[in-house]
């Protein structure tokens, strides 16, 4: 017969269970600091060996990782998503730029459509103060933190997207591009027309959600990014223009 005499679990097993699920769930993020043993054992009410038990187990598993007189952290988990290898040859070819945007275009289109459906109310109004952020930011001549905001943005998205693969996965590729492996983010915001065309489209996304238009929301997304690669072709063309103008001028004044 296919029955098991009941076992209650071990409470350093239900701790396990519940900072596993925050990690899945990207509630807890890659680096992110746990409180202290006294104050964590205290708000899951339970002992602090099982605490220390539960916590050892997700380090031996690389959930989590110690950081001498720092505390606990979340491990990297995102960190080995690409060989290091492999960022090198996306850093060094065009191709692999543009191919990047075609699979943002793809997985965030989807990401927004779900999202219209399928995120809370809270879901939405953390999109909508982020977008508050960027309409403060705009105003400043530097355009870091709008640039930083615009990830912030689009990974709100997948997040109320509620796919736990697809929220691992995009941010793996987000965090590539804070590196700058595939274009520096923050030149698409230096000039004021683009960075202006940039946050209407930000809007248009915001409102196309707040409506719970799935098709509007992809659609929007979807031109977004459009505009993004179309910017970036004039702006990688531009740099090989200026190369080339650079050689003649040099040729001409060592004649």
């Amino acid at each position: 017969m296919p029955f098991h005499k009941v076992q209650t679990e071990k409470l350093s097993q239900s701790v396990v269970r519940q900072i596993e699920l925050l990690i899945l769930r990207g509630i807890l993020r890659p680096g992110e600091r746990l409180p202290s043993e006294r104050e964590l054992a205290e708000r899951m009410d339970v002992s602090r060996p099982s605490l220390r038990e539960a916590i050892a187990d997700l380090q031996d598993r690389g959930l989590l990782a110690t950081r001498p007189n720092a505390g606990v952290y979340v491990a990297d988990v995102l960190g080995s998503a690409f060989s290091p290898a492999l960022v090198e040859l996306f850093a060094r070819h065009d191709e692999a730029v543009f191919d990047y945007l075609a699979f943002r275009r793809d997985m965030e289109g989807l990401a927004a459509e779900r999202a219209a459906r399928l995120g809370s109310d809270t879901d939405l109004r953390v999109i909508a103060a982020i977008l508050e952020k960027m309409e403060a930011a705009h105003g400043k001549r530097d355009p870091s933190d709008e640039a930083a905001l615009d990830a912030q943005f689009h990974m709100a998205i997948i997040e109320a997207s509620h796919n736990v693969v697809m929220l691992h996965m995009m941010r793996s590729m987000f965090d590539l591009l804070r590196q700058g492996v595939f274009y520096n983010r923050q030149m698409m915001f230096k000039a004021r027309t683009t960075r202006e065309a940039l946050l209407d489209q930000h809007r248009t996304i915001n409102a196309a959600l707040q409506a719970r238009d799935p098709a509007a929301a992809r659609a929007a997304v979807e031109a977004h990014l459009g505009f993004v690669e179309t910017a970036l072709s004039e702006q990688f063309r531009a740099e090989r223009n200026e190369a080339v103008a650079r050689q003649r001028l040099e040729h001409e004044q060592g004649r």
